[in-house]
């Protein structure tokens, strides 16, 4: 039988949309703040020289600073206000989420509901400023040294950029937060998905001008639609793929009645990790591209230890360049290891099996307790397998395209499977918003007839 959701989107038409006006002014609201967001994207910091900063990006651009520009919407290569983006927060967000299983107060606080939550956010919002503060630091000394560059170099330029990075990083934090209760959709998810859709146009845009030129066949081009397109199905179908653990729940005395068995099912998603492997994968990977360029451009003498280092952390960032046999292996074997780690963070079987035996629930077959733990935790380690393998099918698939066939359009990757994700995650939160409209009407016509009889 089908779900009340599965109903309502068979059902789904423009008119229920039109008629749901609260929904509408969701909906309104979340794009005039990504129109404010990516406005934000085109303001530069003061006191940069924009042509030597485009000149300095270039040779770094293969690096974690082409990462965080594909996130940011292009704004790192502008040096924009927003430059920072909300990476500052999700790193927060991550490290008070591994920090809950190892303080215990902030284990104490994740569990004590709406009122824990808000203080563990509140904690996150602090550490936001902290890691912005550091960030914002190292870009702005960064771009100091770096001969004309700046073009008044010294303390006020400093505080200047440190303050505006930041400013824009907080201000990005409460659009984000503002979208999540006013809108539609998770906020911060959705400011990642409009700074990665933004430059999609012009990596469509640089596809078909190479076809134009010859340097790629038309029949390159449609092969190249078929396969994204291809990949976007099943990204969709693996993340919206469940594994449905039975669990029953005995008979219950109310009042003089005796309530019949209920059944229901744990859900637990092929994928349960999400995006971040991936982006922990990657980040790793892309150091030493990044800090090399950083720590050439320092006066060295002459077989000193720091030419030595410089010279072994070159030959590392070209040993793990794109398309390199070592770079996709260890890309592979990172995706894989975060993969059961942050499963393990963010999924505790034997809190799960714990809360069932508290409310009378049990897996058909298995003991409640310590073997319903242990069955749990064997069947997520089974589904982690298929969502590491998924994960890293879906992120190695460019990297081979890219190295073997010279395509040079980036389908595929983190930045694929963060539009998705979120895709599905707000057109969920839609329908959820019709469904709850369709039935206010229904309340509504009912009253209406009570009272007309």
């Amino acid at each position: 039988m089908a779900s009340a959701h599965e109903q309502l989107a068979s059902n789904f038409s423009f008119g229920a949309l039109m008629r749901a006006t609260e929904l509408q002014q969701r909906i309104l609201f979340t794009l005039g703040i990504l129109i404010a967001y990516r406005l934000g994207t085109f303001i530069p910091i003061p006191g940069i020289d924009a042509a030597q900063f485009q000149a300095a990006f270039n040779t770094q651009a293969q690096g974690l600073l082409g990462v965080f520009n594909m996130f940011s919407g292009g704004a790192v290569e502008r040096m924009a206000v927003f430059a920072l983006n909300v990476m500052p927060y999700i790193s927060a967000s991550i490290i008070v989420q591994l920090m809950t299983t190892v303080i215990p107060q902030w284990e104490k606080l994740k569990k004590d509901g709406e009122a824990g939550r808000k203080e563990l956010n509140q904690y996150t919002r602090y550490l936001t400023v902290a890691l912005a503060l550091a960030q914002a630091s190292g870009i702005a000394f960064t771009m100091q040294s770096q001969e004309g560059l700046v073009s008044d170099p010294g303390i006020s330029f400093v505080l200047s950029t440190v303050i505006t990075l930041v400013g824009g990083t907080m201000l990005l934090m409460w659009m984000g937060e503002q979208i999540t209760a006013r809108g539609v959709g998770n906020g911060i998810s959705l400011i990642i998905f409009a700074g990665i859709v933004a430059e999609l146009p012009n990596a469509i845009g640089r596809t078909l001008t190479l076809a134009f030129e010859g340097s790629l066949s038309f029949l390159a081009v449609i092969a190249i639609t078929v396969m994204a397109l291809g990949l976007v199905g099943f990204i969709v179908f693996m993340e919206r793929s469940l594994r449905r653990l039975r669990v029953q729940y005995p008979k219950r005395q109310q009042g003089n009645r005796m309530s019949q068995p209920e059944s229901s099912f744990l859900p637990l998603k092929l994928n349960p990790s999400g995006v971040l492997p991936p982006i922990f994968a990657s980040t790793f990977l892309l150091l030493p591209a990044t800090i090399t360029p950083l720590l050439a451009n320092r006066p060295t003498t002459d077989g000193s230890w720091q030419s030595s280092v410089i010279d072994g952390l070159a030959a590392v960032a070209a040993a793990l360049g794109h398309g390199q046999p070592l770079y996709m292996l260890m890309y592979a074997g990172l995706i894989i290891f975060f993969s059961f780690f942050y499963t393990s963070i963010i999924f505790n079987p034997e809190e799960t099996a714990d809360n069932l035996r508290k409310y009378g629930g049990f897996i058909p077959g298995i003991r409640p307790g310590k073997k319903t733990a242990e069955y749990i935790d064997q069947i997520l380690t089974r589904i982690t397998v298929i969502g590491a393998v998924y994960l890293t099918f879906v992120c190695l698939l460019p990297e081979v395209l890219i190295a073997n066939y010279q395509i040079p359009f980036y389908l595929g990757g983190t930045s694929l499977l963060i539009v998705v994700s979120v895709t599905i995650d707000t057109m969920t939160q839609v329908q959820s918003h019709l469904l709850a409209h369709q039935y206010e009407g229904l309340i509504k016509k009912s009253r209406l007839r009570g009272r007309t009889t």
